[in-house]
């Protein structure tokens, strides 16, 4: 296994993972989840469902090395979600910092031994069908509120850390801290795997002490004690979180450390505006764009090679335009998780699967990559202009004021956003904040009328459980509202 060998390359007693409350060197690490490899060869499926911590991330080596399945369990997702997962993959051991909460579901699983941090938990279960090499499982949260199970290989999620160990190698990076859950694929293989196979020591603190307050909130000045505390030159963020940053750091009048290399983003689009404010006030973000499907990042910006898109494709896919969408191909995706089956036989292997998106965009004269937004959300406004709500929204979320936005206005004359102020924020700053978003938008793309709403969230079943909005909900939501803004005002 390659990560083994690249553990193996360091010197002994190197320390590699730090976190709240321990550091191993690699000799440590080694050690550590070989032995509970042992302990794990009877299992099928293996659930991980806990903060991150170091013992996390020597669970899932411990996985790859004994070649079975890993399951990891987003901490966010609803007890529901839970019970879903568990269904539909038959896992069958489980390890977790949460083991009240696993009781409290009644799915047969019992304490069978603590394992440093976590407790080792198992259950029988029918077994299910899943594709032959099926490493991990990794499941996103969708915009109906039920998870899809993505089955992916060890091989080429492997692929996928080492395209971007390459892509980075010239930056020299010795310090990266995780930031995103561990249970997010995007974390997991663009995190910890390249900055294993780079030799980088990996700082993994609790997520608490990072400033995730659930999925909802944030709290960006523990995000800027975080990274001067652990001297990080490289970490993964969402652009909202990149965002809190920066209104942190700019209504202070700080910066972001000196040591920062690399500061990588994705998960949504992001507006050139904002990456600009960040690099102004030292976080040198770059935009990437990727899937769950293709093993996590596609494309990734880089300095030296930074572009107004999403960046060059990396090494480990292919890439091809089908009338505006593109599809990408790599050893990772194997399928997803289906249906629970009788038995244990295994789907066969698919290799170098090719993936339909469902983005559209194009590449420039480049090579770099460029996002127009999702097929399934195209606007045709009554006019015939065909436009992204996506790129109108990373427009609106570039304002400090707005935190949420949704845009529709599917056969209408104009746009309407659905926002989500900043809390403090008035009509009026709303207002203005409207205004500029509009002036940097052609005619065709301002919005008309917008309307104020409450956060989007999983509570009120506005958003996913990663805090992603869904659409179709928002604007059934607010459907009467919007339609009150069409019929009582003229358009522009």
């Amino acid at each position: 296994m390659a990560l083994v060998d690249a553990l193996l390359a360091r010197p002994a007693d190197e320390v590699v993972l730090l976190d709240s409350n321990q550091s191993l060197t690699s000799t440590e690490v080694l050690t550590e989840f070989q032995n509970l490899a042992k302990h794990l060869q009877s299992c099928r499926v293996l659930a991980v469902l806990a903060d991150n911590s170091a013992d996390w991330v020597m669970a899932d080596l411990a996985a790859l090395h004994c070649g079975i399945v890993h399951l990891p369990i987003p901490t966010f997702f609803s007890p529901a979600q839970v019970v879903h997962i568990f269904e539909l993959t038959g896992a069958d051991a489980l390890l977790t910092d949460q083991s009240a909460r696993i009781e409290a579901l009644q799915l047969g699983f019992v304490v069978v031994f603590a394992w440093r941090s976590l407790i080792f938990m198992r259950r029988k279960c029918v077994p299910v069908d899943l594709p032959t090499g099926t490493a991990k499982i990794s499941f996103t949260s969708g915009s109906t509120g039920t998870p899809k199970g993505v089955c992916l290989s060890g091989s080429g999620l492997i692929a996928t850390a080492a395209a971007i160990h390459s892509q980075l190698a010239a930056l020299h990076i010795n310090r990266h801290l995780a930031v995103l859950p561990l249970s997010l694929l995007l974390e997991n293989t663009a995190g910890i795997y390249a900055a294993l196979l780079s030799g980088a020591s990996i700082q993994v603190p609790s997520l608490p002490t990072l400033g995730w307050r659930g999925m909802a909130a944030f709290a960006p000045d523990l995000l800027q004690q975080a990274v001067i505390d652990s001297a990080a030159q490289s970490l993964i963020l969402v652009p909202e979180l990149l965002k809190a940053w920066t209104l942190y750091l700019s209504a202070r009048g700080h910066r972001a450390p000196d040591g920062l290399a690399f500061v990588a983003v994705g998960g949504a689009r992001v507006d050139s505006s904002l990456l600009g404010r960040a690099r102004a006030l030292g976080i040198p973000a770059y935009e990437g764009y990727g899937l769950t499907e293709c093993g996590s990042v596609v494309s990734l910006n880089l300095p030296g090679d930074d572009g107004s898109g999403v960046g060059r494709p990396l090494p480990h896919v292919r890439l091809r335009l089908e009338g505006g969408q593109f599809h990408v191909t790599t050893a990772a995706f194997l399928g997803y998780v289906t249906a629970k089956s009788d038995s244990a036989k295994s789907l066969p292997m698919l290799r170098a699967t090719e993936f339909a998106t469902g983005d559209l965009g194009h590449l420039d004269s480049s090579g770099h990559l460029h996002l127009s937004g999702r097929r399934s959300n195209l606007l045709i406004t009554a006019f015939g202009r065909n436009i992204s709500p996506e790129w109108v929204e990373s427009v609106l979320l570039a304002q400090s004021a707005i935190t949420q936005a949704v845009v529709v206005g599917d056969a209408q004359p104009c746009l309407c956003a659905v926002l989500v102020p900043l809390p403090g924020t008035t009509a009026d700053q709303v207002s203005a904040a409207v205004v500029l978003a509009n002036a940097a938008l052609p005619d065709y793309a301002r919005l008309g009328f917008w309307l104020i709403s409450e956060p989007f969230t999983l509570q009120n079943k506005l958003a996913t459980g990663n805090g992603r909005p869904i659409r179709n909900v928002i604007a059934q939501h607010h459907a009467s509202a919007i339609a009150a803004l069409y019929s009582t005002k003229e358009s522009p």
